[in-house]
C-alpha cells in the first residue's frame, strides 16, 4: 500500500496489515486490507473514536471504506465505536449479540465508570451495534486476493472471545483481551478463568511458533509470551 502506515498513528504488521494503539485505555482496533473488501477488528470505547477509526482506515485504504469488522469481546472499549461504520457486516462470537442486547445498560456503566464522559457513553449505547454473524467455531472471509480466520477461541477474558488469523509472512494473530502485554490480564466478572489456559493453547495452534501475536491492550507479542501468560493464568486461576 502506498500510505504510510505511520503517518495515521497506525503500527504496520505486515502488507495490508496494521493497528493503532487508542489513547486512554490503550485498547487495539486491527486493519486488514483486501482487493475487494477490509475487517476491521474493534471500533473503540465512543462513537467519536470510531468516527477516527473510520476516516483513518479510508485513507489508508485509498478511499475505500472498511466492509467487514469483527469484535473480539463485549468490553466497552472494544466495542461502541461501530455505529459509525454504516453499511458493514458485523460479526462476533456466538451469543454476542443477545448479550450486548441484554446488557446495553451494564455497557454503559461500564464506560462511564471508567471514564468515559457519561452523555458520549450513552449517545454509544442508544445506536450500539450487535452483530449480525454469530461465530461459532472459525468462518474464512475472503477479501479479495486475501482470507481471514474468524476463530471463535473463548471464553476466557470474557464469555465470548473471538480472535483473528490473517496468513502471510508472517501470520499476524488479533487476540483481543485474551492477551495483555500493558498490564497484568484483566480477569473480571464475565471472566471464565477455568477456560482461559485452553482459549491460549487455541491462540498458539492458529498462529504457530512464527506468527505475530496482538494483544488487546500493548506491544505486538510472540508465541513465547503468549505461552508464558497461558501459564501465568494457570497457576494463577488453578487449572492445567
Amino acid at each position: 500500500m502506498d500510505v504510510r502506515w505511520e503517518d495515521f498513528g497506525w503500527e504496520r504488521l505486515a502488507d495490508g496489515v496494521g493497528r493503532r494503539r487508542l489513547p486512554v485505555w490503550d485498547a487495539t482496533s486491527g486493519l486488514i486490507a483486501g482487493e475487494d473488501g477490509a475487517l476491521l477488528y474493534d471500533t473503540g470505547a465512543t462513537l467519536r473514536e470510531g468516527a477516527e477509526l473510520r476516516a483513518q482506515a479510508q485513507a489508508l485504504l485509498g478511499g475505500r471504506r472498511v466492509t467487514h469488522i469483527a469484535l473480539s469481546h463485549p468490553h466497552f472499549d472494544h466495542v461502541l465505536g461501530t455505529a459509525a461504520f454504516s453499511g458493514t457486516e458485523v460479526y462476533g462470537a456466538v451469543g454476542l449479540a443477545d448479550l450486548m442486547r441484554r446488557e446495553r445498560d451494564g455497557i454503559r456503566d461500564s464506560a462511564v465508570g471508567h471514564g468515559v464522559d457519561p452523555a458520549e457513553a450513552a449517545e454509544a449505547v442508544d445506536v450500539l451495534v450487535a452483530p449480525h454473524h454469530p461465530v461459532c467455531g472459525e468462518w474464512t472471509l475472503d477479501l479479495g486476493g486475501r482470507q481471514v480466520l474468524l476463530a471463535n477461541v473463548g471464553p476466557g477474558h470474557s464469555g465470548h472471545d473471538l480472535a483473528v488469523l490473517v496468513p502471510g509472512g508472517p501470520e499476524v494473530v488479533f487476540c483481543g483481551d485474551l492477551v495483555e502485554e500493558s498490564g497484568e490480564p484483566q480477569a473480571g466478572p464475565d471472566a471464565i478463568p477455568s477456560r482461559w489456559p485452553a482459549a491460549l493453547d487455541r491462540l498458539l495452534s492458529l498462529g504457530g511458533e512464527d506468527a505475530v501475536y496482538v494483544p488487546g491492550h500493548g506491544a505486538v507479542v510472540d508465541a513465547a509470551f503468549v505461552r508464558a501468560q497461558r501459564d501465568v493464568l494457570a497457576a494463577r486461576f488453578g487449572v492445567s
